[in-house]
């Protein structure tokens, strides 16, 4: 085999993750690792260090924990881990993945009480503070940051204001929007920060990962649901044994994740990548407006990492017909997930450049094939 057998892509991944990664990320994994060995574990700490420092300037405050499996495993290693048996969880839901957050805490049995917002609405902050002011047991909120139900950026700095006036712990499920837009979450004030390894770093799937403000997380030694979930179990083993994993970790993708935080710092770090993704999706939505696509979202509340498009109004569109023409000229785009509408998404992030937002327009337009695509097949 050479080198092209592993680097060409018959597509691109127009989705929120997995998504299209560098030649140089996915040759980060065709070396074999020891797990117990310290020039794997050197490479854990240089990891965590860089997480930290890529989330805020008050690195001092902070740690970066590590936890095998999709990003949901981490979500779930947190909420398991940081809620205490006598906690009550406020979850502010306006898609599927805050859904998630609430199906993960009532699996868990965890008092939960769940502030639904409309998905394609802004969220109504006056009821948060409502809640908080009347119901003094809640100890926790958590919000997704970037909701890719929808594309919905949610205005988290709006949201700890309020959080932290209640003196409430801040979670914040950052899966697809760390990384590719600028925050400090110090400055946020959020408690725990959650991603994955597959998302605007730009690595593959494998892992993912929590920062957590350590004074806050001292208090969860005992709080663990699960053995194979217990965060702070895993973060006390890294802490204590030089990165180390409990148990065995997925070795070529921590790798090709240390790539890709290598290639973040050649872009030019958070700032750079944001600017990249934001012109992306700029160019995308202009451009699919051109050709009568409307995105669900009005501007303000849209982010830079996935769009959602109403289907036209054509009796004649099939979204597995458009998919599947779009797929043979080279583009995966992602179907819709909103409950009550029939939209499609195409995001923008991983290894995705101006070009090839172009190239996906152009294959969009040619023909206008998506017009008869019924009466084609």
């Amino acid at each position: 085999m050479n080198k092209n057998d592993f680097t060409n892509n018959p597509y691109l991944l127009l989705t929120p993750g997995p998504l299209t990664t560098t030649d140089t990320v996915k040759l980060a994994m065709m070396k074999d690792w020891c797990t117990w060995d310290d020039d794997y574990n050197n490479i854990v700490q240089d990891i965590r260090k860089r997480l930290v420092g890529l989330a805020t300037e008050s690195i001092d405050q902070y740690s970066a924990v590590l936890m095998q499996g999709s990003g949901t495993f981490s979500v779930e290693s947190v909420i398991g881990t940081v809620l205490p048996r006598d906690g009550k969880l406020l979850v502010i839901a306006n898609g599927v993945y805050g859904s998630r957050i609430v199906k993960i805490a009532k699996t868990l049995g965890i008092n939960t009480v769940v502030l639904e917002s409309g998905e394609v609405e802004a969220l109504d902050l006056n009821r948060l503070t409502n809640e908080l002011e009347n119901d003094s047991k809640i100890s926790h909120v958590a919000i997704v940051h970037c909701e890719t139900t929808t594309g919905m950026l949610n205005p988290i700095e709006k949201v700890s204001e309020i959080v932290k006036r209640y003196n409430r712990v801040f979670i914040v499920d950052a899966m697809s929007s760390f990384g590719g837009v600028e925050m400090d979450i110090a400055s946020l004030n959020i408690d725990y920060l959650i991603s994955s390894a597959n998302k605007c770093i730009e690595g593959v799937p494998g892992f993912g990962f929590a920062i957590v403000k350590k004074d806050e997380f001292e208090k969860c030694k005992n709080n663990a649901r699960s053995v194979s979930l217990d965060l702070y179990d895993q973060w006390k083993t890294m802490e204590e044994q030089n990165g180390k994993w409990r148990f065995t970790s997925p070795t070529h993708v921590v790798r090709a994740f240390a790539q890709a935080l290598k290639e973040l710092e050649v872009e030019g770090g958070i700032k750079i990548r944001a600017s990249r993704y934001k012109n992306n999706q700029m160019v995308l939505s202009e451009g699919m407006k051109k050709l009568q696509f409307e995105p669900i979202l009005p501007g303000e509340l849209q982010s830079p990492i996935i769009t959602s498009f109403y289907y036209p109004e054509s009796e004649k569109f099939n979204f597995k017909v458009f998919y599947q023409r779009l797929k043979e000229k080279g583009f995966v785009i992602y179907p819709g997930k909103v409950s009550a509408l029939d939209t499609f998404r195409i995001g923008n992030i991983g290894n995705v450049h101006q070009k090839d937002i172009e190239g996906l327009l152009q294959a969009i337009e040619q023909s206008s094939f998506w017009l008869d695509a019924v009466s084609k097949n």
